[in-house]
């Protein structure tokens, strides 16, 4: 009889935000000595207690960014399990407001064209998301 105990990884709720300027879009790198250190993200993080999706997308955006935004609609959610934790993504369109975006706390930043999203490595959880977003209009999108 096998005697290994499966326990149920607990959920992180996570907020992340598309957003675009002039055409292109805004995406983060990972820092060194983070989960998935290195690979490329749309900016955002992990819910605080008692925050909803939209506030901490705010806040974060602010801490990572310096920028202040609009938190629009959610255009995609996703429950991804990676090894070590399981997360519950809901990314945002959000419209710049104040500030220049700046890598206060992630790698590097680059404003890309959706067209060029396949060129850029990000976690697993983003797959569905980058191929929606590189091809918008087969997936019948609006507008972004």
């Amino acid at each position: 009889m096998d005697q290994s105990i499966q326990t149920e990884l607990p959920i992180v709720p996570v907020a992340a935000g598309i957003i675009f300027r002039d055409g292109l879009l805004l995406l983060a790198r990972r820092p060194e000595g983070t989960h998935l250190a290195g690979l490329w993200e749309f900016p955002g993080g992990k819910l605080e207690p008692g925050e909803s999706f939209e506030q901490a997308l705010h806040r974060e955006l602010m801490e990572e960014l310096g920028v202040s935004v609009t938190v629009g609609q959610c255009l995609f959610e996703i429950t991804h399990e990676y090894p070590a934790r399981k997360i519950h993504l809901r990314f945002f369109k959000c419209s710049l407001e104040h500030g220049n975006p700046q890598p206060l706390s992630c790698a590097e930043l680059a404003w890309i064209k959706r067209s060029d999203l396949i060129s850029y490595r990000f976690p697993e959880a983003d797959t569905a998301l980058i191929k929606i977003l590189s091809d918008a209009d087969a997936y019948g999108w609006p507008e972004l």
